[in-house]
Order: structure tokens, then sequence, then C-alpha cells
């Protein structure tokens, strides 16, 4: 009993260290999205994504890069865009970038497992859109695409959102910074149970499970980089988009628990595999059957999986042939002294209170609002119901433990 509440605060403690670690990257990362959002308008991507291939591939992935980063947004936009005349191959440029290329996971990723992996979060995201459009135009599928279009056409068209403006006009607005606040805590909205039951999930394993367990699900982790063999780092890529997928959260939420991952001794490329997986898991691949149907769906499926596996190998065989793969032993995220006076609390200061300035400007100018904000893809109300109580449940836990590590 005495192991198991040594176990449990180390678990508390070491999630709400993450988080704390993480506090004002997400803060940064959400008031840059949510400004992009209400500043470039999606009006205006729809009437550059729709010309030359090349060059709507590159506004495509450019608009991505300065959009959203949940996985729930970025399909809703994709849809959105793609209906209204964008093309397919731009489409997918689009929804890959919103969820690899956005600034706040960057943040994040440096945070927690170092640079290496933010140059191959970014240009393996790069690599992805590369690797598709490459499928895309081999397979040509000119039938699923019309027969996707097809399914979009019975949808309303109006956004509710007023396109005329100048940005430059709305960036001097109070009702515009109002917008803007209202966005910032939308995004929050939409990933708080993600994050909550991501940071714990990862604090409960790095306390709790054992080494084994890694060394059984990935196998020879533990061994080095320079020791995995191509079959072994195929069998990491593959096996990270299913260790994603059971832990059914967003790329935000799943970062502390890859670099939990990597310092178990998983191959880099199984670890940036497992970062990638948030389009490839179930409830991705339902609503993308809501939108076009269930063949367009899987083929979508097979772009993105694809993609994945071979973005992964590239990055960790160039990144080898460099000599610049990371080290497991860099990343001690259960050792580190996470509540220490440094850069990190001044930081987590001084945007709490650019966000206490958010919440109170978004409820004084609410009247002056349009409440039809951005679309959202329709999740499912039952994983979401499963979530949300999982993510009071991480409370009581968190709460309990910090309880014991303290107190008793």
């Amino acid at each position: 009993m005495e192991e198991f509440l040594k176990q449990w605060a180390e678990a508390a403690y070491t999630t709400t260290g993450f988080f704390w670690m993480a506090l004002w990257a997400f803060i940064l990362g959400y008031i840059i999205s949510s400004m992009i959002q209400i500043f470039v308008t999606e009006k205006k991507m729809q009437e550059t994504m729709n010309e030359n291939e090349g060059k709507s591939v590159l506004l495509g992935t450019f608009f991505g890069f300065i959009s959203s980063s949940c996985s729930f947004a970025a399909l809703a936009s994709t849809k959105s865009i793609f209906k209204k005349g964008a093309s397919f191959v731009s489409s997918i440029a689009f929804l890959l970038a919103s969820t690899n290329l956005v600034i706040e996971l960057g943040i994040l990723i440096s945070i927690f497992l170092g640079w290496q992996f933010v140059v191959g979060e970014y240009v393996g995201g790069i690599l992805l859109i590369l690797i598709c459009w490459v499928l895309i135009r081999i397979i040509n599928p000119k039938k699923l695409i019309e027969k996707a279009r097809k399914n979009l056409e019975s949808e309303a068209d109006d956004d509710g959102m007023d396109h005329s403006k100048d940005w430059k006009k709305q960036i001097q607005q109070e009702s515009s910074w109002a917008k803007v606040a209202r966005k910032y805590k939308m995004e929050w909205k939409m990933v708080w149970k993600d994050v909550t039951v991501g940071f714990t999930i990862a604090g409960i394993t790095a306390a709790f499970v054992p080494d084994a367990f890694f060394e059984t699900l990935f196998i020879n982790s533990g061994q080095g980089n320079s020791d995995f063999t191509f079959f072994e780092i195929l069998q990491h890529i593959v096996v990270g988009p299913f260790a994603a997928f059971l832990t059914f959260i967003g790329s935000m939420g799943n970062i502390p628990l890859a670099a939990l991952l990597f310092g178990k001794g998983v191959s880099f490329a199984g670890v940036m595999a497992f970062i990638f997986s948030d389009l490839v898991v179930f409830p991705v691949l339902r609503i993308n059957a809501k939108y076009y149907g269930w063949k367009m769906s899987l083929f979508i499926l097979f772009l993105l999986f694809t993609a994945l596996i071979g973005t992964a190998l590239a990055l960790h065989y160039s990144l080898d042939l460099l000599s610049l793969l990371p080290d497991p032993s860099q990343v001690t995220i259960q050792e580190k002294e996470h509540f220490k006076i440094d850069y990190t609390f001044f930081l987590n200061l001084a945007f709490l209170a650019i966000s206490g300035y958010l919440i109170y400007l978004g409820f004084y100018k609410r009247k002056d609002v349009d409440h039809s904000m951005s679309e959202m893809a329709p999740k499912s109300p039952l994983l979401e119901s499963i979530l949300k109580y999982a993510a009071f449940i991480c409370y009581v836990w968190l709460a309990g433990g910090l309880i014991v590590r303290f107190w008793i």
C-alpha cells in the first residue's frame, strides 16, 4: 500500500509538472492561432486554393501552418475549403499542415523532446504533404473526388462570417480582439479534455508502467537508436499509430507521452510516427466517412498511413546519416524539478496575465461578438462523454495524489 501511495503521488506530481512546463506554450500557441483564424478568413483561403496545382498545394500548406492544431477543427476547415472549390490535393495539404506544422505544437515538442524532434515535426510535415501529393498524382482518383464533392452538395454554404473587412482595419478594433478572445476560449474548450487525459496518462505511465512493457510493445526498445535494424524501426513505426489510437487523444495531449516513449528507448522513427498519428485513428476515419463517404475516407487513411511510414523512415535515416539522432538520455521527464523559479515560471505568469485579459475582453465585449464562429467536425457524443468524465476522474486522481505527496 505504501508503494502504491508513493507511485500515486509521483504520478500526480509528474502530470502537474508536465502541464506547468507547457502552460505558456499552450497560451502562446492558441493566442496566435486565434488571431490568425479571425484576421485571415476562410474565404480568402478558398479563393487562392483552386488555381494551378503547385501553387494551390503551397498555399494549402501555408494556410494550414497558420491554422488551428485541433484535429477536429482541421477536419471541418478542410471539408469547407474542399467543398467551396479548393483542389483535393491542396485540401489534403491544408489538413496535414494544420495538424503537423502549427506553431504551438512545435513549441510544445521543443519543451519535452528537443530540437531534433522539432526539425522532424516540421520537415516531416512537409514530407507527408509531398508523399501524399505524389500518391494522388500516381493514383489519380477522379471518380472518388467527384463523388466526395457530391456528398457535400446538400450542405448549407453560409458560414455566417463577414469577409468584407480588411484585416488591417479589423486588427485596430477592440471588437475584433473580443472575437479573438472568444476564439481563444473555443480553442481551450476543444482541447481541455484531451490535454487533461493525455497529461494524466503520461504521468501514470511514467510512475506505474515498467520498462519491460515498452520493450515488449516496441521490439528492442531501450537498446539505443544505433542498434535498431530496419525491420525493428518499421515495427516501431507501425505500432506507433496503434499506441496513439489507444490513448484516443490529440497530438497536443500526446506530446508528454511521446517524450516518455522516447525516454524508454523507443526509436526516433517510432516516436515521430506516434506524434504524426492523430489523423489515422478511427474517430477521424468516421468523420471523413460522414463528409465524403467511406471509400474516400479509406483512401485518405491509406494516403496518410503510407505517407507516415515513408516520412518516419526518411527522417530517421536522414538524421542517422548526419549523426544527429537524439539520445534518449536527454529526456528525463521524471527527474526534472518542474516548479523551480526559472524562465518557465516568468513566462507562465506573463501569459496567464495575457490570458486573463482576453477572458475579460471576451466577457466585456461578448454582445459585440459574432457567435457564428468557425465550424467543428461532428464529434461522437459517446466519445466526448467518455472523455469528459475521464477528465473529471483525472482531476480527482491528481488532487488525491498531490494531497498524498505534500500532506500525508
